[in-house]
């Protein structure tokens, strides 16, 4: 068990009253930070709902000092990092995540938009807009709509039964009163006392300081405003259900502080899928195929626990006294290994969360565990589940994670005479006889990235004869997701892939556990049984995320399909790429590499490119918004012309979203993105619209990308410098992480590029000049590469192409 690297955050209150948490994390390569005001929807004035949904949209459109081109969304997404910010019952939160060099200028622009927001006029009818165009996209959203219904059996005064997102009918921009109400919210709310920030970096605590301190000073100071009380949830439990799925709610009142940490412990327990629990009970009475537990409400002692269930309405009371049965049975237990185990399992997600994940992780103040005090709690919340002395036999408790305890591995495993740590990740002839193995390995053991760090990467590609049918691919997925769960907690994240012909196997995380889970992961998958078949129903998606799902199929060549997972296995071809693996994880991948089935090939063929023609398919999204994505591929892979190509990406992002989104008020779900698909380069533009077309948000899109020359031309030599220089930067190893570096260097591969691929590529980006970046504009607008668009209309008429 590896020694925690991230020790509890410091913790203080500023002489204005600003809460804030730092933590220093020296092997970080970017820094974050996560801001929450303690006000939420369910603070906002009953008049006005939405209003403070409404809020947090218009802090985001700019201020004097940084007008919206300037502000902190186009800041981070000019320098690859992220941002967003979420409205929930009783909290506000905004957090972004930067390249450490940049994060005070970030810091510096969140500052002034909490303080100082224009709130125009005009920018508030427009922002209305949008939030009309959600309103409406959530409306006719089943998934939306299924997490509004659960709150049915609360008491229809209670807010949680109330509108909060806002619309056109409840946004009375116009009227004296809500501009009001709106500046008075603002005042109330926005100030230091309501104020918790928290800072993730590889800085020095005395450098977060300084950065914390600068920060508060832009505020307006305040003391903690006390919120309303909610009203009584005034039930205990309450059931609602559908065709495909059931909840059982139970609701809470007076709970202690810890209670949250005891939701959390026992919604994991809930959870788990292995035999002997609740679900694996279920599943074999074929009375559910999923359940999932969250503890979707909590506020002042207030609680609302919710299990959903993969099931048919009329097993749910069945479920219910199973559940019942199992809490009484839990209740009885010693938790004592559950809680030890929880708290390892709880260490080991923390030393792989990025920067972005430990600040808003702290933000939220949540526990590494189950504190005595969370203890009592649970006993209290159980006891008000309701439990009994008596409890059915069959139940135990689960068996603990194969992967959280790692054997110690011996000293210079691996090696043999005559060899030493500089071949690190190269077999030789004895090796290869002792494993009975002649050829030359398939599995690259790369030294693209150092192998001194606790993370790395492993990725399996599969080539083979024919594509899983659509049941197969569901089968293969759920063989391997006790194998999925297993391994993220202890800090190792598997992905499984069967897109068309090409299969991929991936591990991402902490490294020492990586053989024994990439053993398990095979024997998952190429043990594939009958009762794999069972499929649990899938969340609807919006429209843009139905187009975004099909997008890696649409990009390979139509093939035939197959339901024999015994043959495709047998008849497939494989290689990998290993990285960051030091000599001893190396060492022990022998047995793991001994079980890859299908027979090593170190020259399988490259991935299709996507074709030249202009392609298009329609995908029926079932819904009465529109939907487009237009994909924009590089017409080869050389990396001169990946490097033009996200420098455009970088230089459309912002402006494509303002020109969309803002001033043609098109929809909310607007974006433009570079996106790496088998090894080839790729600009995506993506629209959802409830009112126009997908040959009219065709036109939009050619419109913008007709005048991108007319950007590139409008900027100086000096900003043009700092935009080659900004996007460099993201690739430099000193703001890379491992994980997207392995990514990065895994398509590089894919492409056919050499392991000093992001060397090259910094490079080539830097020598990028006005002219070359002109051509390659002028090559995106004509479409050289060809142009594939997946939407949610037919193929309209000529150049269009139906895509097969």
């Amino acid at each position: 068990m590896p020694a925690p690297t991230h020790p509890r955050p410091h913790t203080e209150t500023m002489a204005n009253g600003l809460r804030v948490t730092l933590r220093h994390v020296p092997g970080l390569k970017r820094s974050a930070a996560a801001l929450r005001v303690s006000a939420g929807s369910h603070d906002a004035p009953l008049a006005w709902p939405g209003l403070a949904h409404f809020l947090e949209h218009l802090l985001f459109l700019g201020t004097e000092r940084f007008p919206a081109g300037e502000g902190l969304m186009a800041y981070v997404q000019g320098h690859g990092g992220q941002v967003n910010a979420s409205t929930r019952e009783r909290a506000t939160d905004f957090f972004f995540e930067l390249p450490t060099q940049s994060f005070s200028g970030g810091l510096e622009r969140l500052s002034d938009m909490l303080a100082k927001p224009r709130m125009n006029l005009d920018d508030q009818l427009r922002e209305r807009e949008v939030l009309q165009a959600e309103f409406v996209a959530w409306s006719q959203d089943p998934a939306a709509q299924q997490q509004f219904a659960v709150y049915e059996g609360l008491p229809a005064e209670h807010p949680l039964r109330g509108f909060h997102a806002g619309n056109r009918d409840s946004l009375h921009v116009e009227q004296p009163a809500f501009q009001q109400a709106l500046k008075d919210f603002h005042q109330q709310f926005y100030q230091t006392g309501q104020m918790t920030l928290s800072l993730v970096g590889p800085q020095s605590l005395d450098e977060l300081k300084a950065l914390t301190e600068k920060f508060a000073a832009a505020l307006p100071a305040g003391d903690k405003v006390a919120q309303a009380l909610p009203l009584s949830l005034a039930v205990k439990s309450y059931q609602q259900v559908d065709e495909r799925r059931g909840n059982l709610l139970f609701a809470f009142e007076a709970l202690p502080e810890s209670s949250s940490e005891a939701l959390a412990f026992l919604c994991h327990w809930l959870n788990s899928a292995k035999p002997g629990g609740l679900l694996a009970h279920l599943q074999q009475q074929k009375l559910a195929d999923g359940l999932k537990a969250t503890p979707i409400y909590q506020f002042a002692g207030q609680a609302l626990l919710d299990l959903e269930f993969s099931a048919p309405s009329q097993s749910l009371k069945a479920i219910r006294d199973d559940l019942l049965d199992w809490v009484s049975f839990f209740a009885q237990q010693d938790w004592a290994p559950l809680r030890e185990e929880y708290a390892a399992l709880l260490q080991r997600q923390q030393q792989v969360r990025g920067a972005l994940q430990l600040a808003r992780h702290d933000s939220e103040q949540l526990e590494n565990g189950l504190s005595d005090k969370g203890a009592e709690a649970l006993t209290q919340i159980l006891g008000e589940i309701g439990t009994v002395d008596n409890f059915s036999e069959h139940w135990h408790l689960p068996a603990a994670n194969p992967f959280l305890r790692v054997s110690e591995p011996l000293a210079n495993a691996g090696l043999i005479r005559g060899q030493t740590s500089a071949h690190r990740g190269l077999r030789t002839f004895a090796q290869d006889r002792s494993r009975g193995r002649r050829e030359r390995s398939p599995m690259q053991f790369s030294q693209a990235l150092p192998d001194s760090g606790d993370e790395g990467a492993i990725y399996l590609r599969w080539h083979m004869e024919a594509a899983a049918t659509a049941d197969l691919h569901s089968r293969l997925q759920r063989s391997l997701r006790q194998t999925q769960q297993d391994a993220r907690e202890a800090g190792v994240e598997v992905s499984f892939n069967a897109t068309g012909t090409q299969w991929l196997l991936k591990l991402t995380g902490l490294s020492e556990s990586m053989p024994s889970i990439l053993e398990h992961a095979l024997k998952s998958l190429t043990q594939v049984d009958a009762d794999s078949s069972r499929s649990e129903p899938e969340t609807p998606l919006i429209p843009i995320r139905q187009l975004l799902k099909t997008l890696p199929e649409q990009v390979l060549e139509s093939v035939n399909i197959s339901d024999d997972a015994r043959h495709l296995w047998t008849s497939s071809r494989w290689d990998g790429l290993a990285l960051g693996l030091n000599q001893q994880t190396q060492a022990a991948m022998g047995l793991a590499l001994s079980r890859i089935p299908g027979s090593p090939d170190n020259q399988l063929p490259a991935p299709a490119a996507i074709p030249t023609q202009k392609h298009w398919s329609h995908i029926d999204t079932a819904s009465s918004e529109h939907a487009l994505l237009l994909c924009c591929p590089t017409e080869g892979r050389d990396i001169t012309d990946e490097a033009a190509w996200r420098l455009l990406a970088q230089l459309c992002q912002t402006p494509f979203y303002q020109r969309l989104r803002v001033e043609l008020q098109l929809g909310y779900a607007v974006f433009s993105a570079l996106r790496q698909m088998q090894g080839q380069t790729t600009l995506l533009f993506g629209v959802q619209s409830p009112s126009a077309k997908p040959a009219a948000l065709l036109k939009h899109i050619q419109q913008f990308l007709n005048g991108i020359p007319a950007l590139i031309e409008e900027l100086d030599e000096v900003s043009l410098g700092q935009q080659r220089q900004n996007l460099a930067n993201q690739f430099d190893d000193a703001n890379l992480s491992s994980k997207d570096a392995a990514e990065l260097l895994w398509q590089a591969r894919l492409a056919g590029h050499s392991s000093d691929y992001l060397e090259q590529l910094i490079i080539a980006i830097r020598q990028l000049d006005r002219q070359t970046l002109l051509s390659a504009a002028q090559r995106l607008i004509k479409a050289e590469g060809g142009w594939l668009c997946i939407a949610s209309d037919p193929v309209p008429q000529t150049p269009w192409q139906a895509a097969n």
